[in-house]
């Protein structure tokens, strides 16, 4: 029994002394650079709090645009940061509304949502814009839950895939052996 095993060591090692020994080397690792974010990488919450911020330091709605769409611009012209810029310059021009929004993309929708009464109204921006952003982090919160919910139930027949053959050969199968021996042999 103690020689099958040690045949079965020797066997389950022999890739790994076999392997080409430049893989096994030390390198120095190189840093990668990523590029700046653009299109859906920039995050909402963090330009509603940047809006929460800009408006309470004293600037007017379309200032903020413009200087948010600034921040986040990128080589894309369709970038949000483009459509934020747009949407400040045309406020100012004196557009709608809506009609200065028309062109931004989807998911800048609670930004425009939460300033609207601010323009429209005269309201207070802050509140809207924290309520926003909690709303948009919640909402992630949630969807990460629910996503780490069903990895959970995905994992669960790769994992029994390869654990009960494990456990049945390094578990049942001496103990049966062992038996087996002492069986036959006594």
């Amino acid at each position: 029994m103690v020689a099958v095993l040690l045949v079965l060591a020797v066997l389950a090692a022999l890739p790994w002394a076999l392997a080409d020994r430049q893989a096994r080397t030390v390198r120095p690792c190189r840093r990668v650079r990523r590029p700046a974010p653009v299109n859906g990488d920039v995050d909402v919450a963090v330009l509603l709090d940047l809006a929460d911020a800009a408006l309470g330091a004293g600037a007017a709605v379309p200032g903020t645009l413009q200087a948010l769409g600034r921040a986040v611009s990128g080589p894309d012209p369709a970038a949000p940061g483009a459509a934020l810029r747009q949407a400040g310059s045309a406020l100012l021009l004196g557009a709608p509304w809506e009609e200065a929004w028309a062109g931004a993309p989807r998911h800048l929708a609670p930004l425009a949502d939460a300033l609207e009464p601010a323009w429209l109204d005269g309201a207070a921006p802050g509140p809207l814009l924290r309520q926003a952003a909690g709303s948009v982090r919640a909402t992630r919160h949630r969807q990460a839950q629910e996503a780490a919910a069903r990895l959970g139930v995905r994992l669960v027949l790769p994992l029994g895939l390869c654990f009960l053959p494990a456990f049945v050969l390094l578990g049942l199968v001496p103990v049966v052996i062992a038996a087996g021996g002492g069986i036959l042999g006594g």
